[in-house]
């Protein structure tokens, strides 16, 4: 993960939903709503890349900024949203519907 891959393959990450998301505790939409409203732009561009499945160099390159910089967009997202770790930040963002 230090050098930007994916902890989980994004299939497997994608079959994992698929198969527990449902057994989750329910998000309060109202509030992890205003949550991610703390995100900047740029955060909320990097949320939805990791929700894809992208790492961080991929991220990079599609948003046109450094991996570094993604690196700490990503450490700042998951410390507002109180996320443990990307797979987390990727249930979030299926939950709350920001992604298909």
């Amino acid at each position: 993960m230090a050098d930007g891959h994916a902890v989980v393959a994004p299939r497997i990450t994608r079959l994992l939903l698929d198969t527990y998301a449902h057994r989750l505790p329910d998000v309060k939409g109202n509030s992890a709503r205003a949550t991610l409203q703390s995100l900047t732009p740029r955060e909320r561009d990097v949320l939805l890349e990791i929700a894809r499945g992208l790492i961080n160099a991929e991220i990079a390159a599609r948003l046109g900024i450094a991996e570094v910089t993604v690196k700490t967009h990503v450490g700042s997202i998951l410390s507002k949203l109180a996320l443990r770790n990307r797979v987390a930040a990727v249930i979030l963002a299926y939950e709350l519907g920001l992604i298909d």
